[in-house]
């Protein structure tokens, strides 16, 4: 085959395909992968947060279980809630009880916007926990100068293994961990992190509270689109 012929028989081929294209191609797939927890690489996408750092006496953890080499592991968040202070702290605390785990910022964003639910696999201590989204600060709260949040809270039975799925609707605008009163509505195409955080006090009515341990364990967290 010439040259020539060769060049317009590829031509040929290139056309025939993107005429014949399917419609599927265009359609993102059902779930995406977030984060696993299933090494300690993975772990360092995370930080740790809690009262302890405005005098609260409050304590956590994040560390792998189960990780081997025929087997990956699983993140466990735990640690203490406790309800008191450091005494002559500097910090005038309004509220103690509280830690959470952190994720590192993107390296840009996260497109979320083909989705509409979150799930988690995670197993608990019957406690309540509450997952949080951050997303790029487009519409500022009242002297907000941070990642816009948005959080629900997730009710995790003890000791089983669930998949947890809240709909992106569900997650309400928050500062400081307080729930906003403007209407406003989330961009998921702008995702920059998310957290997981734990309190003593509040959260879904049956649920476990008060101060005392706490402990979470993780397998994945995945966007869904289920519509």
């Amino acid at each position: 085959m010439s040259k020539i012929r060769a060049i317009w028989q590829a031509s040929l081929t290139a056309t025939k395909r993107a005429l014949t294209w399917n419609i599927d191609d265009l359609i993102p797939p059902s779930e995406r992968y977030i984060y696993n927890f299933s090494s300690k690489e993975e772990l360092k996408k995370w930080h740790l947060y809690s009262d302890s750092q405005y005098g609260g006496l409050s304590s956590a953890a994040l560390e792998i279980t189960n990780a081997g080499k025929e087997q990956s592991g699983t993140g466990v968040f735990s640690g203490n809630l406790s309800l008191d202070v450091t005494e002559g702290t500097k910090w005038n605390i309004s509220r103690s009880g509280f830690c959470g785990m952190r994720s590192k910022k993107f390296d840009g964003f996260i497109d979320l916007d083909p989705y509409d639910t979150i799930a988690l696999k995670i197993k608990g201590d019957g406690r309540s926990y509450i997952s949080t989204i951050y997303t790029e600060n487009w519409v500022n709260s009242p002297g907000q100068m941070e990642d816009n949040s948005w959080q629900a809270f997730v009710a995790v039975p003890k000791d089983d293994w669930v998949v947890a799925k809240i709909p992106l609707a569900h997650y309400l605008p928050t500062w400081r961990g307080n729930v906003i009163e403007a209407d406003i509505e989330m961009n998921p195409s702008r995702v920059v992190g998310m957290s997981l955080s734990v309190n003593a006090e509040g959260g879904v009515p049956g649920a476990q509270t008060g101060p005392g341990d706490f402990r979470l364990e993780i397998d994945w967290i995945k966007a869904l689109r289920t519509q």
